[in-house]
């Protein structure tokens, strides 16, 4: 039986916690925790000023980390909360993944990949606006910072 308490809500709040974890070392705040059976497996944060990598997204470290912890390439048995719609980039590094949810808090107009008319796998279930208010206060909150 399902424990009622993990909810999107539950664990985008972890994914929020990372988002803090890059606002707090000067990086977009973006977090990233993917879950499988209830337990979070891989967790990131953006580190690309850090790294000096355009590639270093919550999203990109979160996936090696779950697939380093199930030792396989696949998660389409994980459910994969990221606080800011997901790039192209990270959309197709998902699709290749073949994660099994992806559930985001704010969507991106700019670079998200659903303006890009991005498709993630067909058996991808998706879910959005999930604590979407908390995760744009963060990210304006950030860019406010910056001005």
């Amino acid at each position: 039986m399902e424990n009622i308490f993990f909810t999107d809500e539950y664990f985008m709040k972890y994914a929020l916690v990372e988002a803090k974890k890059a606002f707090d070392s000067g990086e977009v705040p973006v977090g990233c925790v993917i879950v499988a059976n209830n337990q979070i497996i891989g967790k990131g944060h953006n580190l690309t000023e850090r790294l000096n990598d355009v590639t270093a997204h919550a999203e990109m470290q979160a996936i090696t980390a779950a697939a380093g912890y199930l030792g396989a390439k696949y998660l389409n048995e994980c459910t994969l909360y990221v606080t800011l719609e997901p790039c192209v980039m990270c959309a197709g590094a998902i699709f290749w993944a073949q994660v099994g949810k992806v559930v985001f808090g704010a969507t991106d107009d700019k670079r998200g990949f659903e303006k890009a008319m991005i498709n993630l796998h067909p058996k991808t279930k998706i879910e959005k606006g999930v604590l979407a208010i908390e995760a744009s206060d963060l990210m304006s909150a950030f860019f406010k910072n910056l001005r």
